[in-house]
């Protein structure tokens, strides 16, 4: 005998409009590699990340792809980590700590299309560009008027300038919530790294279970700053759990040091850091 409530797939997507929606006012502040803070809201980054997802599927970005990335904790990032899961592809994180070799290894092994960057590893893309004959598209977290240009990157499209061209009323679709949305590779292992694949289903069921009161006890009256990187197990799932909880959500970027955390630790009134 089956229940009579409604079905309802565990989408990532879920999570994002279910925070748009109650929660639209709770803040998203970054500081970015430019060493400004950025600030916006939930209503903000679910309509950009539906825009983004029209974007990459307008570049040919279709369900199962990989799209790579290699940056900080940031609000572009996290409009990818819902854009790319949300539309049915996986978001391949990339640890930049490893070796260039590696690096260019995981994305070649972890077939990704695109990858985008934060402008503190442009040296390292340049590294491995030419090494990732596969990757389609490179594109740079940043201004348009603070696009980089090099002749070693082939491909290389602005973020901001690709968003502008998504379609903002593109609406996030249904699938199988099994259907995978994220991918890490391990580091430390024995061999080249191994890689570890989220599916939507994994990643819902991870943030109610991080979010209880016998776990990070996160609810819509924290501030809550993840140090732990979005590039290492998805920065233990916070980006899923705060919007879910409708938790402030504050981003370090690149500035990791005491003085920069302690700055948004105060400044922000910061309730709980991973």
């Amino acid at each position: 005998m089956l229940g009579q409530m409604m079905e309802l797939p565990l989408l990532v997507s879920s999570i994002l409009r279910h925070a748009a929606r109650h929660f639209p006012e709770t803040e998203i502040v970054s500081r970015r590699v430019e060493g400004d803070l950025h600030r916006y809201t939930y209503t903000d980054a679910e309509r950009r990340s539906r825009q983004l997802a029209s974007a990459l599927q307008s570049i040919g970005i279709a369900a199962g792809d990989r799209v790579g990335t290699l940056a900080w904790n940031g609000y572009r990032h996290f409009e990818i980590y819902y854009a790319v899961g949300g539309m049915g592809s996986v978001v391949h994180t990339i640890n930049p700590r490893l070796h260039p070799e590696q690096i260019a290894w995981i994305i070649n092994h972890g077939g990704d299309r695109a990858l985008a960057f934060d402008l503190t590893f442009l040296p390292l893309i340049e590294a491995v560009a030419p090494h990732c004959p596969k990757v389609e598209h490179w594109i740079a977290l940043a201004d348009a008027d603070r696009q980089p240009s090099s002749d070693k990157i082939p491909n290389l499209v602005n973020y901001e300038t690709l968003l502008a061209t998504g379609n903002a009323d593109w609406q996030w679709p249904s699938f199988d919530e099994n259907t995978a949305c994220c991918l890490c590779y391990t580091s430390g292992t024995t061999g080249n790294p191994k890689g570890a694949l989220y599916s939507n289903r994994s990643s819902v069921l991870h943030a109610y279970g991080a979010s209880l009161p016998d776990a990070m006890s996160a609810s819509a009256r924290d501030s809550i700053l993840p140090v732990v990187p979005m590039f290492h197990v998805n920065a233990w799932g916070l980006p899923y759990s705060c919007p879910l909880v409708g938790a402030k959500l504050v981003f370090p970027g690149p500035h990791l040091d005491g003085k920069s955390l302690y700055e948004l630790f105060e400044g922000e009134g910061v309730t709980f850091s991973a």
